[in-house]
């Protein structure tokens, strides 16, 4: 479980990812400081989503807490919600990544290729090829999963060092306090300080996920001890990891105009080669990204189908019958399989039309699932101070429980608000963040399915389930 949550969210090479965000808006300054404020700020959440895991270990998650935590009157609505907030959250996020690793394929190839032509389709179609891999270890070789998520934790760590030992002795030394304290606004914003809140998407974005563990739950054993262990141990293993790479790259970054001009679209390869000034040091260390880039786009598949299929379960899906079918043989959700890679391809050709297509899905998928967090998080802080005790759990947060849950939804308010904009002024429509046009989007057609057939059907996985209480 800690291999896959470590390689579920790739948190340093997710650094290396969004690196250009961050270099836009807020600049070395807040990719240190930031990354420090949102490691904390975290760690309150994942606390909070650990005791819940250990309360409720299933593969549902955020619908299946909220079922139980919320007011009676409010719970089977706000469950169905959370339901769709928390399979949206992670269908972007498998996309995101099979993006990622699509475009740095492609960016690799605008490297070595002095005459190659970037066309967007190009990344798309590569981005569908990954996706579309990623199902070999999601099906006929399912069962080597956990062999390969140990394999994928052990390049985790090696290829960090590999990465980061390379650029310390090669790269250029940055002076710490320019680096520390300068702060940009490349976004041309009406401050420095607004643009970077605009940037924090950056450093947040590698630490959003760690609740892909909860959707393996009905797979491992003991998970109500295992899953919050998980939970917090890849959060502060990732974390500290995403720091380091941080830190490594303000200080090695050297001339930020060649780094951001490179043709590569990625400034970290163009850092890479600036560093080594070798094609194939460059094309060894990009690998690694893409390897492990890869790695995670696996583990999301997983995660995500995984989450498709227990709220289909539920009934609280558009063919839901068929998408809560587990094939014969293969253990395996076959039908949330498919519709995970069907939705990833859909979303990658956001990038044919659109420059910004890594900050809008990257942006749908962070917003989802934070606002998952926040309505589940805010359940129990209800279920604390007006309901009946909290379910038996192994994993207790205490005494301290409710002033941890407060702290997580202050944290999250003011990321909620910021990452839905824009990357650049003025706005335009191929430079838009379209995704909270786009979460509107899913939740008018989840209410619409609400009103004429949901609401018949799903019931929520509270009516199914007896307890015991503390």
């Amino acid at each position: 479980m800690l291999g896959f949550a470590s390689t579920c969210i790739a948190s340093w090479e997710g650094v290396l990812s969004y690196l250009g965000f961050v270099l836009v808006n807020g600049g070395t300054g807040l990719l240190f400081w930031g990354s420090i404020v949102c490691a904390l700020g975290q760690t309150l959440v994942y606390a909070s989503i650990a005791e819940m895991a250990s309360m409720s270990p299933t593969a549902g998650g955020q619908y299946h807490w909220v079922s139980e935590l919320a007011p009676r009157r409010y719970q089977k609505t706000l469950s169905y919600f959370a339901g769709w907030l928390t399979g949206l959250g992670w269908q972007v996020y498998l996309a995101s990544v099979a993006f990622l690793v699509g475009t740095i394929i492609q960016g690799l190839i605008a490297l070595n290729v002095s005459d190659y032509v970037w066309k967007n389709w190009h990344g798309t179609l590569l981005a569908i090829a990954v996706a579309m891999f990623s199902i070999i270890f999601n099906t006929v070789l399912a069962s080597r999963l956990p062999l390969v998520e140990g394999l994928i934790l052990i390049l985790h760590v090696t290829g960090f060092f590999a990465i980061i030992i390379t650029l310390w002795v090669m790269g250029p030394q940055g002076q710490p306090r320019e680096v520390l304290l300068t702060f940009t606004n490349n976004g041309g914003w009406s401050s420095t300080g607004l643009s970077s809140m605009v940037g924090l998407l950056a450093p947040i974005a590698v630490l959003i996920g760690y609740d892909c563990s909860a959707h393996m739950a009905e797979e491992i054993k003991d998970a109500a001890r295992t899953l919050p262990n998980a939970i917090m141990a890849s959060v502060g293993l990732n974390a500290t990891l995403a720091f380091i790479m941080s830190v490594t790259l303000i200080f090695t970054l050297g001339d930020v105009e060649s780094v951001l001009s490179g043709v590569t679209g990625y400034p970290f390869i163009q850092i890479f080669f600036n560093a080594t000034q070798s094609y194939v040091a460059t094309n060894v260390l990009t690998a690694i990204v893409i390897i492990m880039l890869t790695g995670c786009c696996v583990s999301e598949l997983a995660a995500a189908s995984r989450q498709v299929w227990s709220f289909a379960r539920d009934q609280g899906l558009p063919g839901w019958s068929w998408l809560s079918q587990v094939s014969p043989g293969w253990n395996i959700p076959l039908p949330a399989v498919i519709v995970s890679l069907a939705i990833s391809a859909l979303l990658a050709c956001i990038n044919i039309g659109s420059s910004v297509a890594l900050n809008a899905i990257t942006s749908l998928g962070a917003l989802a699932t934070l606002f998952s967090y926040y309505l589940t998080i805010s359940c129990i802080v209800h279920r604390r101070l007006a309901g009946p005790p909290l379910p038996h759990r192994v994993w207790s947060l205490g005494r301290f429980g409710l002033a941890i849950n407060i702290g997580s939804l202050l944290f999250l308010t003011p990321l909620i608000f910021f990452i839905t904009w824009p990357l650049v002024t003025p706005v335009t429509a191929s430079t838009m963040n379209w995704s909270s046009v786009m979460l509107v989007g899913v939740f008018v057609v989840a209410s619409i399915y609400y009103f004429v057939k949901g609401r018949k059907e799903y019931e929520g996985p509270v009516v199914w389930m007896s307890r015991t209480y503390e």
